[in-house]
């Protein structure tokens, strides 16, 4: 492929994982009581054939699309189905076994069978599991007894029958019930002696803690009859088949992809109004000034949204909605009429029309503060995203906001520069290519294969450099992709040093949007479809010393605590990620400038970090972690409350550890201050977010490694 369409192309972004461990379903499915039939003109039909044609001519491995490569989706897709195996029997799964071999036929053409058999085998059983949690929460739970229950799904199998089944739920039930119970309990302790707290006996809270799960449970299950229907669990299904090739070959319903593309611009079309989930609905939370929303003088911050409609259509009720599903309604393209019917706090009921606007989002782009040290003063850059708005000349770029902040920056003289790309799970090829050549001469910044493996590298062409001062890149286990390549690209110059957790995410694929019409070619810039959008991985990243970002991720040049350490969900993790490969190293010359001793530095940094109480802890709160994870959780609410006060006291000490920590003086930017100093929320968010990095142990420690590399450089910085 040429590399001016390589330059075009698009890393995902790899949203950051739930911490916590859903007990309910992870993946909401519906069903459609109605039965069923298949769409009009064989919709599904077009889709599963054109998906298997993309992947097989154009996907960077393919795997063979065959019996054993359709035995895999079978049991991924029934797993996806029931995450928790607790919907599911395993007489269910036997009576399924005989299109376990079928898939692949039917991608290849044959009539579908298996989503339809599947699909109406879980519609029933959606019905029967329904009826559990009323009967099962309508009794107290006896606390005492020695229960246990598992909630790693794959570490169990599907209920036997009708009673295992029961069973399951009625434990999940339980331990649900229990969390809320204990956390009643604190909260009488903490507050008994409160004015005006009204004491309940242990009896009404543990009923109140079964009230609350009922609750919750029926708001599931209504979302899961009124949200997601037949069409939702087929995507699945091309989902399922899809991300088998690698995990970041997904495919996109057309209202995903537009919520993609608004991710990666930075910019969409709306009304100005954020909402928030409140008491089973959703509302108002905060309305911008000069928006839609605001303009219309209609909506008032508390209202609540009960329909959404598009134009003439008729609305969407909202009823068991989640928050980021409304939010899709209500954005669409500018100058489009949408219909939010509201309910008032004085319980009338109105409909407002409005027409879309632009939305800036401009809290996900790049901005930067100084950090006063001693004498000293270290520049700190924070890049979300490498994001890029590829449908406007003059959109978001965030090599050009980076260049803005880099240029501030100097005008402030800083003496050093932090990039924070924690968190950044990538974005723009093109934009990290042009972001690392500010910091070196020119120059190979990242080698990309095809399928034909044919290595094509690209490069900074700019002999000049933006900065040539200490540098430091703050990176974590999310950091992923674009990020990646720049982290890389720093570290294989010698041009600063990586800090951050064991290693980076480990995303070394290019993906590419490519629309399901026959008339939408591969070599097309569109990308998008009525039948959907398949994201797909077409080429690999490899790093300039030859080694593939891939699965490896970056190895920081210092390694800091990281308290999500334990989790899994590193690239590596995934049994369906590409593997790690090499090829030959590019032709480069280490960045001259460079005179600090990294082993001094990395030695001093280790010391500190050793007698920082704050960093002990996280790695206590890591054991307790990986501890919790690899075991069954007690049902026994006196075991349950002394495990959960090992890690209360953790989390406890490690808050007091913070509390006491020096702040950094953190200075924001005059003309920031300026550009924001009329919109009360946004002045407010960024204040918040400079008193966050004031208590940053990690930006606090990265500074230390800065100032060490400004005093054992013989940097000429240009101020």
């Amino acid at each position: 492929m040429a590399s001016s369409k390589l330059l075009n192309m698009m890393m995902s972004k790899k949203t950051i994982p739930f911490l916590l461990i859903l007990l309910f379903a992870g993946v909401l499915i519906a069903f459609n009581s109605s039965g069923f039939n298949a769409p009009p003109d064989n919709k599904y039909q077009r889709i599963f054939q054109e998906v298997a044609e993309i992947l097989e001519d154009a996907h960077f491995s393919p795997k063979k699309i065959d019996d054993v490569f359709s035995k895999d989706i079978f049991k991924k897709y029934l797993a996806s189905l029931d995450p928790e195996k607790n919907i599911l029997l395993q007489s269910d799964i036997r009576e399924l076994k005989k299109y376990e071999t079928r898939i692949d036929d039917e991608l290849h053409g044959a009539p579908i069978q298996f989503f339809y058999a599947a699909d109406q085998i879980y519609q029933k059983r959606i019905k029967e599991a329904s009826a559990y949690y009323k009967d099962i929460l309508k009794e107290p739970f006896n606390y005492t007894l020695d229960e246990k229950v598992i909630i790693d799904a794959e570490k169990l199998d599907y209920p036997a029958n009708e009673a295992a089944r029961k069973e399951s739920w009625r434990k999940r039930l339980k331990y649900m019930s229990m969390e809320r119970y204990d956390d009643l309990l604190d909260q009488k302790e903490q507050n008994k002696k409160t004015e005006g707290f009204v004491i309940k006996s242990d009896a009404d809270l543990e009923k109140e803690s079964r009230q609350k799960v009922s609750t919750i449970m029926e708001r599931n299950f209504l979302r899961m009859n009124t949200k997601f229907k037949e069409e939702d669990r087929f995507n699945m299904l091309v989902n399922t088949i899809t991300s088998s090739m690698d995990p970041h070959t997904t495919f996109f319903p057309p209202l995903e992809k537009r919520s993609f593309d608004e991710q990666m611009s930075g910019r969409f079309f709306g009304i100005g109004a954020s909402l928030r989930e409140e008491e089973g609905g959703i509302k108002i939370a905060t309305i911008v000034a000069g928006m839609p929303a605001f303009k219309s003088g209609q909506i008032q911050v508390g209202d609540q949204v009960m329909k959404v409609g598009q134009g003439s259509e008729e609305p969407v009720d909202l009823s068991g909605y989640e928050v980021e599903e409304a939010v899709k309604l209500i954005r669409g393209k500018k100058g489009t009429e949408v219909s939010l019917t509201i309910k008032k706090s004085d319980g009338s009921i109105k409909v407002v029309n409005l027409i879309r606007d632009e939305i800036i989002l401009d809290d996900t782009y790049a901005r930067s503060v100084v950090i006063n040290q001693g004498d000293k003063k270290i520049g700190f850059i924070y890049l979300p995203e490498f994001y890029a708005d590829w449908e406007r000349p003059n959109g978001a770029r965030s090599a050009q906001d980076v260049a803005k902040e880099i240029m501030k920056l100097k005008e402030q003289q800083v003496d050093g520069i932090i990039m924070d790309l924690r968190n950044n799970g990538g974005g723009s090829l093109y934009d990290v290519v042009q972001i690392a050549g500010f910091f070196i001469p020119d120059g190979p910044i990242v080698q990309v294969k095809d399928r034909e493996g044919t290595p094509n590298i690209l490069r900074d062409r700019d002999k000049s450099v933006l900065y040539d001062g200490p540098l430091a890149v703050m990176v974590n286990e999310f950091s992923a992709s674009a990020s990646e390549i720049f982290a890389a690209a720093i570290q294989d110059y010698n041009r600063g040093i990586i800090v951050g957790s064991t290693s980076t995410y480990g995303k070394g694929t290019v993906q590419r949007n490519i629309g399901l019409e026959k008339e939408v070619s591969i070599n097309q810039n569109s990308g998008s479809s009525d039948l959907g959008t398949i994201k797909l991985t077409l080429q690999k990243f490899y790093r300039i010393n030859g080694g593939s970002t891939q699965l490896k991720g970056v190895t920081p040049n210092i390694v800091i605590p990281d308290p999500y350490e334990y989790l899994k969900y590193r690239e590596k993790d995934n049994p369906d990620a590409l593997p790690w490969d090499e090829i030959q190293k590019a032709n480069y010359t280490p960045y001259n400038l460079q005179q600090y001793d990294l082993n001094t530095i990395q030695n001093a940094s280790i010391q500190r970090i050793k007698a920082n109480p704050s960093f002990n802890a996280v790695l206590d709160n890591q054991k307790l972690m990986e501890q919790a994870n690899d075991k069954e959780v007690t049902l026994n609410l006196k075991k349950y409350q002394d495990e959960e006060k090992k890690m209360q006291e953790n989390s406890k000490q490690l808050e007091e550890l913070r509390k006491k920590q020096q702040e950094l003086t953190i200075n924001f930017l005059p003309q920031d201050l300026k550009r924001i100093e009329s919109d009360t929320d946004k002045l407010e968010r960024r204040k918040q977010w400079g008193k966050l990095l004031s208590k940053d142990i990690y930006v606090n420690e990265t500074v230390n490694i800065v100032n060490d590399m400004i005093q054992k450089s013989a940097f000429v910085t240009n101020k």
